[in-house]
């Protein structure tokens, strides 16, 4: 076992794990934040993405012991404390950017990563943001929508409902 020591969505957390334990498993197991969704285990879906230090990272792809003194942001963790939410959830539904809601948590956490970093985006440089985040309901147009609109490029017009 290993003595790790971390914030999770703001909270210090301390315990012993197996070096072999994956972030992903972590949080949900442990922590009980089971809104970072394991999807496919091999980084190729996305759904997993939370913040280490600020920047998304596919947490199956992250092992615990590595986020060690790190602080994490999960889905969880990014609406303010009264529970209002993030922008970029709040664009999210209302552009009707998810449908099943599997790979919500991973886009959206991706969506953050990317405005920080580019808060005026393209539709393409969008596309190009979330490529590593796959949704096999939408067709990514609303998603793109929500996150234009999150941008404050106004997208909600022509947004289709799920």
């Amino acid at each position: 076992m290993t003595k790790i020591s971390l914030t999770v969505d703001g909270s210090k957390v301390s315990d012993d794990v197996e070096p072999r334990m994956l972030l992903v498993q972590y949080l949900r197991e442990r922590l009980g934040k089971t809104g970072t969704v394991i999807g496919c285990d091999t980084s190729n879906c996305g759904a997993c993405t939370v913040h280490l230090d600020g920047t998304s990272v596919k947490s199956c792809n992250v092992l615990a012991v590595q986020a060690d003194g790190s602080e994490v942001t999960t889905i969880e963790g990014l609406a303010a404390a009264d529970g209002t939410l993030h922008p970029v959830q709040e664009a999210f539904r209302e552009c009707h950017g998810l449908q099943c809601g599997f790979c919500t948590p991973g886009m959206i956490m991706q969506s953050v990563d990317l405005l920080k970093e580019n808060p005026s985006p393209s539709e393409e440089e969008i596309r190009l943001g979330l490529e590593g985040n796959l949704c096999r309901c939408t067709g990514y147009h609303n998603i793109v929508r929500a996150v234009q609109h999150a941008a404050g490029q106004g997208a909600t017009t022509g947004a289709v409902q799920a």
